[in-house]
């Protein structure tokens, strides 16, 4: 008889499952009504995301009339339309759930996006409401022709993970291996063509009332992901080729797959233990180093981008676990394998190139991989989007820029239009996508866990120079690997030395500004005491 565990859930990653399954016809009057039932939610859905969006684009087009589009009253009321219309499509996305949230995720990871966007739109990262336990069964009996209890031993009907695609659930197998076990929401792949259809509707009248607007391929992009998320299959294989690609790394952890156990809508891997990457109370107890974490971490994924090319797309926390090891050591236990990038070897070198010329500030180098890329004039901006300097900047790799610096990038920026944005987007190789979004979620991590900036470039120039040596280490014989090694090991000191450098000088204007601070305290104070003396 199955032993059904009831315990709370262990974690809820993000995302909410909402709608209604479509499912085929048939003579039977249930059916019939749970069909019709479907498609009035669909056509439900697709009205308000056709009403809001008419309500947003009304927005911009006339509440920005007769203002110059270089002046800081027009600057100051684009923001205030952007938040406005961020929390309207917040809330559209809670409504409408399914894609929706998960559409909502993607925008709000995409570094290119305005920030009242992406600021308003990250709380979707933390909803998440569970399918019932019947319609889960259902799916499992019906993809192994099996009852539940003649599949696992025990069987948790909470789940321990919901998002906006499926939920997980604890489970046990026969021979009492625990197993976490992924299952789809029934009819998800009928009800994205309606939501993509919709998306798509909506996007081509934006583009048409706003020309300068060209989002469509973001569109593209959204609904490959999702229909690679959808086949659990190819998540499996995603999952067993990460873990060949660090079997000799003993910190990153990928789970076991059970294969008879898995199918498009069902995985069932082996059950890890451990907590969100970012909880900084669970690493305290345990005596957990947070910016070893953030090394390991940025390691884990820069050896992924600049060495194997092969990219987990979405790396927010809830993917990626911490597991103690005893004695302040841990696992990084990287989960959900669903979507992935295969780079394209030429970008993946040029990208090791670029991010060569960004330590070492190589303007020349920058604006010809800009050429390679075919983003021309705008590579200039490359330095500010992955180092945080402009790319006639002075100082140190690193370190902040000078106010000097802002004021000039400000003024810059201000220039943009909405013509600049959006060739900017539309020449980016459709790699870039997954690296920005990539980077973007994993800086959001690392600055939770408190990590010093050099940490990252450091880095990423170490997988960069890596990264360059990787194809002729393949291709040549014993002593050829042997002096290349010498030459990587040679290069990657040069960058090493700048990026330590820079490093030091951080902490030393991070001491200064904390001496400042304190004396700024102890005046104060005083300040205080011979007042009430007086």
């Amino acid at each position: 008889m199955l032993r059904r565990r009831r315990r709370a859930p262990l974690l809820l990653a993000a995302a909410a499952a909402a709608g209604v399954a479509l499912v085929a016809p048939s003579p039977a009057g249930e059916n019939a009504r749970s069909v019709a039932s479907a498609l009035q939610h669909g056509v439900a859905r697709s009205s308000r995301a056709v009403y809001t969006i008419g309500f947003v684009v009304a927005d911009y087009k006339y509440s920005l009339r007769g203002l110059d589009s270089g002046s800081a009253d027009y600057r100051a009321k684009l923001s205030e339309i952007h938040l406005r219309s961020a929390k309207k499509l917040l809330k559209l996305c809670e409504l409408n759930g399914g894609f929706y949230v998960k559409a909502g995720q993607y925008v709000s990871s995409l570094r290119q996006v305005p920030k009242e966007y992406s600021s308003t739109l990250s709380s979707l990262q933390d909803q998440a409401t569970p399918s019932k336990f019947q319609d889960i069964k259902s799916v499992i009996e019906q993809n192994f022709g099996k009852k539940l209890h003649e599949i696992f031993l025990e069987f948790d009907e909470h789940p321990i993970a919901a998002a906006s695609i499926a939920q997980v659930h604890r489970g046990q197998l026969h021979d009492n291996q625990d197993v976490a076990i992924k299952v789809q929401y029934p009819g998800l792949e009928q009800r994205m063509k309606i939501d993509i259809m919709t998306m798509s509707f909506l996007s081509k009248s934006v583009s048409w009332i706003f020309p300068d607007y060209k989002f469509d391929r973001i569109l593209v992009e959204f609904e490959k992901s999702m229909s690679m998320e959808l086949d659990f299959t190819l998540e499996a294989k995603n999952s067993e080729r990460t873990a060949n690609c660090f079997r000799k790394n003993s910190v990153v952890k990928v789970p076991y797959v059970f294969w008879q156990l898995t199918t498009r809508e069902v995985l069932t891997m082996e059950f890890c233990y451990g907590h969100k990457v970012n909880d900084l109370d669970f690493l305290r107890r345990e005596k957990i180093s947070p910016t070893k974490v953030a090394k390991a971490l940025i390691e884990l994924f820069g050896e992924m981008v600049f060495v194997h090319g092969f990219v987990h797309g979405d790396p927010h926390p809830g993917n990626i676990l911490v597991s103690p090891q005893g004695n302040g050591k841990f696992s990084l236990v990287l989960l959900d394998h669903g979507i992935y990038r295969e780079l394209d070897q030429k970008f993946r070198l040029d990208y090791c190139q670029l991010w060569k010329a960004l330590i070492l500030l190589d303007t020349k180098k920058i604006l010809a991989l800009g050429e390679q890329f075919g983003v021309g004039k705008y590579a200039k901006y490359f330095p500010v989007i992955f180092t945080g300097r402009t790319i006639e900047s002075k100082s140190a790799i690193g370190t902040q820029m000078s106010s000097e610096e802002q004021r000039q990038l400000k003024e810059d920026l201000s220039s943009l239009g909405m013509d600049d944005i959006s060739s900017f987007m539309e020449a980016l190789p459709r790699d870039f996508y997954v690296i920005l979004r990539t980077d973007g979620l994993l800086r959001s991590i690392l600055g939770n866990l408190g990590a010093p900036r050099h940490v990252r470039l450091l880095t990423y120039a170490k997988c960069a120079v890596h990264g360059l040596e990787k194809q002729p280490k393949l291709e040549s014989g014993a002593i050829n690997r042997m002096f290349l090694q010498v030459k990587t090991n040679i290069s990657y000191l040069h960058l090493r030395v700048l990026i330590e450098i820079a490093g030091l000088l951080a902490k030393v204007n991070d001491v200064k500004h904390k001496a400042v601070d304190k004396l700024r305290r102890m005046f104060q104070e005083i300040s205080q005491a011979l007042h009430l003396l007086m």
